[in-house]
């Protein structure tokens, strides 16, 4: 087997196996989340997809992180400080090969030969991997004069949406 064919093998091998959006887990070789606490109350959270995840999904999880974070120290609500997505792109190329076949007749001491080649060129695989990145104060009561989110009302309406437990 030629050594393109062998990449080529071995490359859609491994996207099968990581050909799924990032799911909903701490930060690992397909992306998930991270966190940071710089306070008592105030928290970063980044989730970072593959090329599979859309960039709604990327907020989506950061948001439902940060909904987490502020339930399991005690707050009932959360306010963004700072909201930052983006996306990094990444691609990679397949070489190009020729395959030639052919048929060779011999009659006594002549030979004629009939042969076709084919070219196919190699390809550019490119993919785009959303980041969301939050920065959030938590509360134990909603304060007046800013926006706040219920983060128990947040963390189960994501849930339901993403069918996650």
């Amino acid at each position: 087997m030629k050594k393109a064919t062998k990449a080529l093998i071995t490359t859609l091998a491994a996207l099968q196996i990581i050909g799924c959006a990032t799911p909903y887990c701490q930060k690992g070789f397909t992306g998930g989340y991270a966190e940071t606490q710089f306070a008592p109350d105030v928290w970063r959270v980044t989730f970072r997809g593959n090329g599979y995840t859309s960039p709604e999904r990327a907020q989506d999880f950061a948001m439902l992180r940060a909904a987490e974070l502020t339930l399991q120290h005690g707050f009932t609500h959360l306010a963004l400080i700072n909201e930052q997505s983006g996306t990094t792109t990444s691609s990679f190329s397949t070489q190009g090969h020729a395959d030639t076949t052919g048929t060779m007749n011999f009659y006594g001491n002549q030979a004629t030969y009939s042969g076709h080649t084919t070219y196919t060129p190699g390809q550019i695989f490119t993919f785009y991997k959303p980041s969301t990145e939050l920065l959030f104060r938590c509360f134990k009561t909603p304060p007046e004069g800013i926006f706040t989110f219920d983060a128990a009302f947040l963390q189960q309406s994501l849930k339901q949406t993403y069918h996650l437990k």
